[in-house]
């Protein structure tokens, strides 16, 4: 009890803690190989939307067969059905899927002319920052998070890191104006967290929090896709043959699926950072081992991508996340 008579939130175990960072942190690798994907399958498509469509898509009928066909996924879909008849969830907290939306648009969008590292470190920084706000607004389903010293310094480096990371194209407006998308698209990572959290609470199912994050993305890309036809016409570039560009989307679903699963053991801004961690070890080997045409990692990007890593590393030594 606190002096005025409060309980204070137990601390959650640490062991639980410790797995849900390292599945964040596995996860996080996975999101790198789907910005490869993704910006691969932008570029043959001649169209980014086309290729988030895609990738969504194809989740999407992977959970519509998976879902229904798991006992946890049948219980977690009766229990949404439930939570959004007495209340107990809202339905603007089914929403994520609108910033995973944006966040693999982004992808097909820019990967290509960024490289998969510079892309990583700008939506980490968006991602880092607004995970404090979230974390500190109690929007995630492990409740008021603190602020502390160490976590406000780690995302104010984590800006830096970005501007480290396109220092050697500061003479190119177009890379500095395209880095703001998955700069803009990290913001809206840290509300996906916390809201498919919120479902998989109301839900007990990571399977059905990660189906309606998949439903409402591929509803939003679709509205999108509709609006770009309209106004520029189908994309110029044909259907890949490679079925590997077409994998963007089950990948997403792991790290939907573990994001929801553990982000009550970790709070968003933690399960933030080790998915950082993740990211940014992935995206610098990617484009260090098979590079691309834009994906030629220089000393600047590297340096970036070690100061993100520094940035995670000296926010996680703040307090553990209460639940």
């Amino acid at each position: 009890m606190t002096a005025t008579g409060t309980a204070s939130p137990p601390t959650l175990p640490t062991a639980r803690r410790i797995t849900g960072v390292g599945l964040a942190t596995a996860s996080g690798v996975a999101v790198a190989v789907q910005s490869r994907i993704n910006g691969e399958l932008g570029v043959r498509l001649a169209d980014g939307i086309a290729a988030a469509v895609l990738s969504f898509g194809v989740g999407l009928l992977v959970l519509l067969v998976l879902v229904p066909a798991t006992p946890a996924g049948r219980r977690g879909l009766v229990a949404l059905r439930a939570g959004l008849a007495d209340g107990a969830l809202r339905p603007w907290q089914c929403l994520g899927g609108a910033c995973g939306a944006l966040f693999v648009a982004a992808q097909g969008l820019t990967v290509g002319a960024l490289g998969v590292a510079v892309f990583t470190v700008a939506a980490v920084a968006g991602q880092s920052g607004s995970s404090l706000l979230v974390d500190r607004a109690g929007l995630g389903p492990a409740g008021r998070q603190p602020v502390t010293p160490n976590r406000l310094v780690g995302a104010a480096l984590t800006v830096l890191a970005v501007v480290l990371a396109v220092g050697g194209r500061l003479g190119d407006p177009g890379t500095l104006g395209l880095a703001l998308l998955p700069l803009l698209a990290g913001v809206g990572v840290a509300w996906q967290q916390a809201m498919n959290g919120r479902v998989r609470a109301t839900t007990g199912s990571a399977l059905a929090a990660t189906l309606v994050n998949f439903a409402v993305g591929t509803a939003v890309l679709l509205a999108a896709f509709v609006v770009e036809v309209a106004v520029r016409g189908l994309p110029g570039g044909g259907l890949p043959a490679e079925p590997w560009l077409y994998l963007g989307g089950p990948v997403g679903i792991v790290f939907i699926a573990v994001a929801a699963a553990v982000v009550r053991f970790t709070g968003v801004l933690l399960l933030g950072l080790a998915t950082i961690a993740g990211q940014v070890v992935g995206a610098a080997l990617l484009d260090v081992a098979l590079p691309t045409t834009a994906s030629h990692p220089g000393v600047h990007t590297l340096l970036g991508a070690a100061l993100t890593l520094f940035a995670a590393l000296l926010a996680a030594l703040g307090p553990p996340a209460r639940g």
